[in-house]
């Protein structure tokens, strides 16, 4: 039977990754929305209702009600893409995540297909990319970032394959296919330079290669003049600016910001170091794990990053996030390891810089340019760190099929209990939201709630109203809710408090991807160092005051970057 399935697989390769994908993401279909899911689902609806002002409306994100041009940093291709699967399926969890699968699966594919070009095992690297946190946490979301490397990784594959077979209909089917990427997020738009010295190096002259190339800029000018026109400023322009200011506004120097991304690279593309013994010499992996040791401890131990987490306050748990980022930051290195041993084998040729450029590009932006480090801006580069694992393990000599399918079942493994872990998290704030609704939906008191992220979301659905600071309207008798874990949160004066209570949602226990106390931040480096972290996450409490007075809320500094969870003391 086993000798069946491999003769099979070896005979349908694509429908194996296909099957694979679908059964590693089935589980997780029904994954409760959260954290930034709540933009991108109401950006749908408001497109199904008004299909041509897609950012036409307000959203309270920030305290208060902000146009949501002003809020999202993103462009609207993949709200576009949802509001279909919305208007045929419905707003379930289920049907938008269902909505969501051909976009991971086309990521694969194509991953696959660019593979061929490039190496004799594309299944294995395809695998490489599946098998990975960065990828499996990504997939589980209906935000953009999936749908955006779906049309990245296919526009690299069509215009690869047009330069070398000359044909000029593919180049252009690449150019409009990073337009598209470009209209689903920005960075897209690294894809024209990277493309650009990848046509120059191969033909050597300008030539009609360069057509594909002026697609995706008229659509980003387009976009630009648009947006200008209807909401009055260039948005691509605008998030540009918002990613230096609010860089300066968290306090991270750029170098703490490239450190951190070593980590989010390694434990993010966890399959380069568990897939490490099989690739490169003892000697080798004692260099870079003695380097690791030595400049990752005494990083930690300098204080240059860790004394801005206020929430690792004790001894030992600094040492434990230390120890976890100096063993994910070796896998960072041994990411830009194997970028080093290609162009170092292949200093030529153009698909070896395309693939170096490729890593090097998203991880600088990721460390350097990007408002925060986190998984989601790290993703674009997994296609090609699995094609230059696969390129690796064809160079050495011995080859250890055993050593390469052990490193990729440990990676499996991990990256299942870090999506298990997103998974208990978003449940458990979901279900924080529907309990603290429950106690109050039959006394006909006005339940008002502070905070973001999923838990607005169920709250709004439930149909509590959201506390606007700038204008409150409550009243002596009304209910507030406060979540611990969120933002923008800001309890009441005591002297305004007729009761109060709380109620606590247990958390994932082994694993936690967003949680200050661990130091798992995947979502943002604000929350964390570390893009997941070992360690019990304390529960989901939500703060429960009956007012007896109307609660003037002291406006908070208007920042998109800020974090005020509510201290615990506050419910006493």
């Amino acid at each position: 039977m086993l000798n069946q399935i491999r003769r099979w697989s070896a005979a349908h390769p694509q429908w194996t990754l296909i099957l694979l994908a679908c059964a590693v993401l089935g589980p997780f279909l029904a994954k409760p929305f959260n954290l930034d899911d709540p933009l991108f689902i109401w950006l749908a609806q408001q497109i199904q209702a008004h299909p041509l002002n897609p950012f036409g409306f307000s959203v309270n994100w920030y305290t208060s009600a902000w146009p949501m041009w002003a809020v999202t940093e993103n462009p609207p291709l993949a709200g576009y893409y949802f509001a279909l699967a919305g208007s045929l399926s419905g707003w379930s969890e289920l049907s938008l995540h269902l909505a969501g699968l051909p976009a991971a699966i086309a990521v694969l594919l194509g991953t696959y297909r660019l593979a061929r070009r490039c190496c004799g095992q594309p299944l294995l690297a395809a695998g490489a990319v599946l098998f990975t946190p960065l990828f499996l946490v990504s997939a589980n979301t209906v935000m953009c970032d999936v749908l955006m490397l779906a049309f990245w990784i296919w526009a690299v594959v069509f215009w690869v394959e047009g330069l070398e077979d000359n044909a000029l209909p593919k180049i252009i089917a690449a150019g409009v296919l990073v337009g598209l990427a470009l209209l689903t997020k920005y960075y897209a738009v690294a894809l024209v330079p990277l493309l650009a010295v990848h046509g120059a190096l191969l033909k050597r002259r300008v030539g009609p290669w360069m057509i594909g190339l002026l697609v995706p800029l008229a659509a980003l000018g387009a976009y630009q003049w648009a947006t200008l026109r209807w909401y009055g400023r260039p948005l691509f322009s605008a998030a540009a600016n918002y990613a230096a200011s609010a860089q300066d506004d968290l306090g991270f120097t750029k170098l703490a910001g490239l450190v951190i991304a070593f980590a989010f690279l390694g434990g993010g593309a966890a399959s380069a170091l568990f897939l490490a013994p099989a690739l490169w010499r003892r000697r080798t992996l004692a260099l870079t794990a003695g380097s690791a040791v030595m400049v990752g401890g005494a990083l930690c131990a300098s204080g240059m990053f860790l004394q801005k987490y206020s929430a690792l306050n004790t001894t030992a748990a600094r040492v434990e996030v230390s120890a976890q980022f100096i063993l994910w930051a070796m896998g960072g290195g041994v990411v830009l390891l194997l970028v080093v041993a290609e162009i170092l084998k292949n200093p030529r040729a153009a698909l070896s810089w395309l693939l170096a450029l490729w890593v090097v590009g998203t991880f600088f932006f990721a460390g350097f340019v990007n408002w925060t480090v986190n998984g989601r801006s790290l993703l674009p580069l997994l296609p090609a760190v699995g094609i230059l694992l696969a390129r690796r393990w064809e160079s050495v000599r011995g080859q250890r099929p055993l050593a390469w399918q052990a490193g990729l079942a440990l990676s499996a493994l991990l990256s299942l209990l870090v999506a298990q872990a997103d998974f208990q998290l978003a449940v458990a704030v979901r279900r924080s939201a529907e309990e603290a609704c429950a106690r109050y939906r039959q006394s006909g008191k006005m339940v008002w709630f502070e905070g973001h992220w999923g838990f607005q979301y169920y709250m709004q659905k439930l149909g509590a109203d959201i506390v606007d600071f700038k204008h409150p309207r409550q009243r002596p008798g009304d209910v507030l809710l406060l979540p611990q874990h969120n933002t923008d949160v800001s309890a009441p004066a005591a002297e305004i408090i007729a009761n109060r209570d709380l109620l606590s949602v247990p958390n994932p226990s082994l694993l936690a991807t967003w949680q200050t106390v661990v130091g798992a931040g995947f979502y943002s480096s604000v929350i964390g160092p570390l893009p997941f972290a070992l360690g019990n996450s304390p529960p989901e409490v939500v703060y429960l005051f009956e007012l007896k007075a109307a609660n003037p809320q002291p406006p908070l500094e208007e920042s998109p970057t800020r974090q005020a969870p509510l201290a615990p003391d506050h419910a006493r």
